[in-house]
Parts: structure tokens; sequence; C-alpha cells
């Protein structure tokens, strides 16, 4: 029969593996979310809401189990590693991070399904800008979760960095939104749904740097913040094992 401390290593991996799978459910999420604005279409939004149910019912499972786990393990008074506890914290913060885009994601399709993007004229009036934004999102919502399947520090790394070029196209479309306002070229009310949705992939970005970051410390033990204008080191851990 599993001591406990197999138990804990056995259910950890498990766990893992089920935050894996809801990385790749929110990422598709997100993805969908994107091709309903492009494309105006309301089927796309409507998957997306429909979907949110699922990752809230894996989000409350998943912290559940992690609570039970840990609850078993210091009842029994097992030993556990630093490592094995920064495991399972990790799990529950992504998690939480992960649930958190996928409520983004929603927001998203329902503007779609509420016509504030303009539905039905396959997204002609979304400026070139918006378009690379959107890709640049999608691409740190893939990475991030890459990162967090192979436990990978470099990449949690490059998805921080990426989060400046984020908000480096919101800033230009907004700026386009407000010279075409200007020029009676937009409305006031397609501008405003422009600012609605550069500010969610914005929002969508920092959730995946806040995975970056907990990738980075559960592999390295080190502890990064964004300072003025850089991700800097603030503490690392002496065992990152």
């Amino acid at each position: 029969m599993p001591t406990t401390t197999e138990r804990f290593v056995n259910t950890t991996a498990s766990l893992r593996d089920e935050l894996v799978g809801q990385g790749r459910r929110v990422q598709a999420m997100v993805d969908a979310a994107f091709e309903a604005i492009f494309l105006a279409s309301s089927d796309r939004a409507a998957w997306v809401v429909a979907h949110d149910d699922i990752v809230d019912a894996v989000d409350v499972a998943l912290e559940r189990s992690c609570v039970e786990l840990l609850t078993e393990a210091t009842g029994s008074g097992a030993q556990l590693s630093e490592s094995q506890l920064r495991l399972v914290l990790t799990i529950v913060k992504v998690n939480n991070e992960l649930e958190r885009t996928a409520d983004v994601a929603v927001e998203l399709a329902e503007m779609v399904l509420s016509s504030k993007v303009m539905a039905g004229n396959g997204g002609q009036c979304l400026p070139d800008t918006f378009r690379v934004m959107a890709n640049s999102v999608l691409g740190i919502v893939r990475d991030v979760n890459s990162s967090v399947e192979q436990l990978d520090p470099a990449l949690a790394n490059i998805v921080l960095q990426s989060q400046h070029a984020v908000t480096a196209f919101k800033d230009a479309v907004l700026r386009s939104a407000e010279i075409k306002l200007a020029r009676n070229e937009m409305t006031a009310d397609f501008a405003f749904s422009l600012h609605e949705i550069a500010t969610a992939c914005e929002i969508i970005a920092d959730h995946c740097s806040n995975i970056a970051e907990q990738v980075i410390y559960l592999t390295t033990g080190a502890v990064v913040r964004h300072g003025h204008s850089s991700w800097e080191r603030v503490h690392s851990t002496k065992t990152a094992g």
C-alpha cells in the first residue's frame, strides 16, 4: 500500500495533468472569442459562453483536490519537501488565473452576442493593429500553457517580456481610435468597444504573466515582479528543486 508521501507525489502528478488540460481548454476559449470578433460569429461566441461552466467546474474540483491533498498530508505528518509544497501552491494559483482568463474570454464573446463589436460586418471595421495584438495575446496564452506543461522557466520569461508588446499594441489601438473619432471616421460607441476589447487583451496578458511568475518560482525558486519598466528578481529561495 502506498505511503502518504507516495500518494502525494502520485496525486500532484495527476493534478498537474488536469491543470494542463484546463490550460488547453481556456486557450481554446480565448481563440474562439477572437474568432467570434473577427468573423462576427454568434455561434463561436455562444460556444465560448457554453464552455465557461466546464472551466468553472474543473476550477472548483482542482482547488478542492489540492485542499484535500494538503489536509491528508499534514494530518498524517508526512514529510514534504519545499518543492512539493510549492508545486501544490502553484497548481492552486495557476488554476485561479486560468479561470479568470476564461472569464475575460466570455466577456469578449458576450460583446459579440450583444452586437457591441458590430456583429455582421465581418470585422471590417477592426483596425489592423488590433488583429496583431490579438495574435500576440494568443501566442502568450499558448506559450504560458507550454511553460506550465514543460515546467520551462525560459519560456515563462518570454511570456513576461511579451506582455509589454500587448500594452504597446493597446496604446496604438487607442491612439488610432482617438484620431478617427476626431475625424468623424469612427463612432463613439465603436471606439468605446475597441477600448473594451483592447483592455480585455491586456488583462489576459496580465493573467498569463501571473502564471509565468508561478512557473519561474516553482522551477527556480525565484520571485519576480514587474518594476518600473522591466521584470525584476526580488527574492530567491535557497532550494529550487
